[in-house]
């Protein structure tokens, strides 16, 4: 450990801190012993010991550079007075699992992820803890174990990807599962195929779009838990490390000053979110993930209805991917999340709220600049679309309600007949046979938090269409999920489940669904109650350990899909 920083940063050393638990008395010498073998000394206990959450594996581009961030982090951290200790989670990367078993795993690995980071911090009586994020579930995982802990913490982003380039047209990981879509259709060929595959991802970094990755990673910042500005920056840029050095000092003033997460996860904070996605047309994802660090902090009033609420008075002003023109990097050079919060702010669509650096939301948001000529954050009086990305519907195909992601396209209306599939891969095979034709009601059912288990997101699918030119001519409705990638009339979260009982279950190839934005309704032509009344649960499958407890476990996607529950008396 360096043993040369200045200890006049400590503060009050004689002011009980959480790791006094572990480290002071001669009741503790066994584990200061333990901690010596480390290369700790008296130095190293006196100040706050503070977690270094790591997510980091060289399993795809999203986290491969976890490991090097975290270096000025601990650096940072030093320099303030504290002690890093380095913890490691796993990951699972939604786009390389992306329409296989595997993905599964994804949604399931969020509440693994953020019981690990309680257990390490709880288990150890840190005093606080920085979690360094990159691929999809990890960023919501953080949010959640930053709410239940309530301990001093910050989430801080790995970054986007930078975009890939093609024939001179910019790449994102969106356009390698269209050109899946188009190939199958004889649009391209195999080897075109292969030079977008070989291009969209030219190294660190996320997903590059305003997909579920950025969309979160925003998320973090309007809800106070990431500092202003630092989650834009990508994963490449030199400005990185400093910013990394900066997110370590940061949080040792934050354990200094008690400042805690549940005083940034407000109701207002939450709301605040959720206006900055709905006016991006972020993933719907975020909805899922909101929830779920709302039900994590005891945050009441705040519920899937908002998400329709807000998306009803609020245009979407940010020009992004999937169904934009620009990627998360053009939106850093933009201005980046400052520069959408500060449209939002004077059109009075925010309020203040307190952020984890100790000043206001506003006092941040007016902090950045807005780069002459940009167009990637429209003029509140020139949108990208009138209405924001969201949409909450409620009927006979979703009682307990569903979301409609309305990014890329301007129809709020849609009927036709349905065609029904037991799962993503019965419904893939269909499609890239060309066995979709326009007019038709795709429906992907078994797909649930339960019924899956792992509610997988559909972007083979959606994309497969896309690349087919079909998205603007057919919906997909499931109680699965769908990737902050995917767009055209698509229709997710559908609670109850389909395992679970929910109507969804009873829906036969054929019958008339009408969908309907602006009513908020979801029909179908048929008594589904009759049908239902007579329905017999599908045998549960083979599932062991960690499925086998998701399955169990998960709320209803209404309410996060969270497994985690308060303890009362």
């Amino acid at each position: 450990m360096d043993t040369n920083r200045r200890l006049d940063t400590l503060g009050d050393t004689s002011a009980p801190k959480r790791s006094d638990a572990i480290v002071k008395g001669s009741s503790r010498a066994g584990a200061r012993a333990m901690l010596r073998a480390t290369g700790m000394d008296d130095a190293d206990f006196e100040g706050p010991m503070v977690a270094v959450f790591n997510t980091w594996t060289n399993m795809g581009p999203c986290n491969m550079h976890l490991d090097r961030l975290a270096v000025p982090v601990r650096a940072g951290i030093r320099a303030a007075g504290g002690t890093p200790i380095d913890f490691n989670a796993i990951a699972v990367s939604d786009g390389i699992t992306m329409g296989s078993e595997g993905m599964r795993a994804s949604l399931i690995s969020r509440e693994v992820i953020a019981d690990s980071i309680e257990l390490a911090v709880r288990g150890h009586s840190l005093d606080g803890v920085i979690i360094l994020v990159g691929c999809d579930k990890t960023i919501p995982a953080a949010g959640m174990a930053l709410a239940r802990m309530n301990v001093p913490g910050l989430v801080l982003y790995g970054g986007s990807i930078m975009p890939g380039h093609l024939n001179g047209r910019d790449l994102t990981i969106q356009d390698v599962f269209e050109a899946i879509g188009a190939c199958a259709a004889g649009l391209v060929t195999d080897e075109e195929l292969k030079a977008v595959e070989k291009a969209a991802c030219p190294g660190a970094g996320a997903c590059g779009g305003q997909f579920t990755a950025n969309s979160m990673a925003m998320a973090m910042t309007f809800l106070g838990l990431s500092p202003m500005g630092l989650n834009d920056i990508p994963a490449t840029h030199e400005d990185k490390n400093d910013a990394a050095y900066r997110a370590g000092q940061l949080i040792v003033d934050c354990v200094n000053n008690n400042r805690t997460p549940r005083q940034m996860i407000t109701r207002p904070a939450l709301m605040n979110t959720a206006v900055a996605l709905s006016a991006t047309a972020a993933s719907t994802n975020a909805i899922l993930h909101l929830l779920a660090i709302a039900a994590e902090a005891g945050t009441e009033d705040f519920d899937i209805d908002v998400f329709d609420v807000i998306s009803r008075s609020t245009p979407v002003i940010g020009d992004l991917k999937p169904g934009g023109a620009y990627m998360a990097y053009h939106l850093y050079e933009a201005g980046g999340s400052a520069l959408i919060g500060r449209r939002l702010m004077e059109n009075g669509r925010m309020d203040d709220a307190p952020t984890v650096t100790g000043r206001s939301l506003f006092e941040e948001i007016l902090d950045g600049r807005e780069t002459e000529g940009q167009q990637v954050v429209r003029p509140w009086d020139n949108p990208v679309k009138s209405r924001g990305g969201y949409g909450i519907l409620y009927g006979d195909l979703a009682p307990e309600g569903c979301v409609v992601k309305l990014a890329g396209h301007g129809a709020l209306y849609f009927r036709g007949p349905a065609r029904v599939f037991e799962s993503e891969e019965d419904c893939f095979e269909v499609v890239q046979n060309n066995g979709i034709k326009k007019g038709d009601v795709i429906i992907i059912r078994n797909e649930g938090p339960a019924g899956g288990p792992g509610m997988r997101e559909m972007l083979g699918v959606t994309a497969a269409l896309v690349g087919q030119n079909l998205a603007d001519h057919v919906a997909l409705i499931t109680d699965g999920r769908f990737s902050g990638a995917s767009h055209g009339f698509v229709v997710g979260h559908v609670a109850p489940e389909a395992a679970h009982g929910g109507p969804i279950a009873v829906i036969e190839e054929g019958d008339i669904v009408s969908i309907d934005v602006e009513a908020r309704c979801i029909n179908v032509d048929a008594d589904l109650q009759a049908r239902l009344d007579n329905w017999t649960p599908p045998e549960p499958g083979d599932l062991q350990g960690a499925y086998a407890k998701f399955a169990r476990l998960a709320a209803s996607a209404s309410r996060g899909a969270t497994t985690s529950f308060p303890y009362t008396t």
